[in-house]
């Protein structure tokens, strides 16, 4: 396995992939979104240690993502199967996932134990949906500093599981050591990230903007209301799976890939799309 240093432009090639790569299935992609969401809305339903075990499913459920994404690269329909992707590749892959997952969860409640000091805890209900956002807690200042902080522990968090999964699924690595190589990749590549970033950003206020606008045509037309309600969740949704669709050409470009160009040309479900300086594993 082998990283590579990519200019800082490569970030806005990120964003484009991604969103060029939803627009080949749309519906696919958004579906296998929804039911992801949906898969960890009703883990958090489970007494007592559903929340942590909707957070031990997110790094299986955003290695779905890029391997749907891949295949919809290459032209492929993605199929709901790829969602159990993280379970059927093997004894050792799947231990390996679970320990992602169980790590990933104990440093994401470590953070809102942390944040907790901070406000007794409000921050973290709110975020983990135990209790409701007001007025007076979205202006309490213990609550702000508890949001900050989040949001600071937040960061190293998302750099450490950004690669994990591809890195366990795709090359076998061992959990910890995912871990290492995707900070060190994000870190090494941290022009890339901030345009990818940026350019996130943009996307989704362009999409706000078109929202708003749209909802306001529908009030002056007297159809505001569940229909402009449907309109934003639809639009967020939309945009968020988006955004996991470009995950994969991240990692993609970031390490070297672990197969031949021999087996780049029958592409599986266990293959990302290939590397810019390989030959093409479909149209990109």
């Amino acid at each position: 396995m082998k990283l590579h240093i990519v200019p800082a432009r490569t970030g806005m090639a990120w964003v484009k992939l991604g969103v060029r790569a939803f627009w080949r299935q749309p519906m696919a992609l958004a579906a296998l979104f929804f039911m992801t969401m949906a898969a960890m809305s009703l883990a958090t339903m489970i007494p007592l240690v559903g929340p942590a075990i909707a957070l031990a499913l997110l790094p299986s459920a955003t290695l779905a993502m890029m391997v749907a994404a891949a295949q919809a690269s290459q032209g492929r329909f993605p199929m709901p199967a790829v969602l159990l992707v993280a379970f059927r590749t093997g004894r050792e892959r799947l231990r390996d996932m679970l320990t992602l997952g169980v790590l990933y969860a104990v440093a994401f409640l470590g953070i809102m134990g942390l944040s907790a000091l901070l406000d007794g805890g409000q921050f973290a209900q709110v975020y983990l949906g135990g209790a409701p956002m007001t007025r007076e807690i979205a202006e309490n200042p213990d609550f702000q500093r508890a949001m900050w902080l989040s949001m600071l522990l937040y960061l190293p968090l998302s750099l450490l599981f950004w690669h994990a999964p591809g890195l366990v699924h795709w090359h076998g690595v061992p959990p910890v050591k995912a871990l290492f190589f995707s900070i060190v990749a994000c870190v090494r590549n941290f022009g890339a990230f901030l345009v990818y970033g940026l350019g996130w950003l943009g996307v989704f206020l362009l999409g706000g903007l078109v929202v708003s606008i749209v909802s306001a045509l529908l009030a002056v037309a007297g159809l505001a209301g569940s229909m402009a309600g449907g309109i934003m969740v639809g639009a967020a949704m939309m945009m968020a799976a988006m955004f996991f669709t470009s995950v994969v050409f991240t990692f993609r470009d970031c390490f070297e890939p672990p197969y031949t160009p021999q087996q780049e040309e029958a592409p599986h479900d266990n293959q990302p799309p290939s590397h810019p300086g390989a030959p093409p594993a479909g149209p990109l």
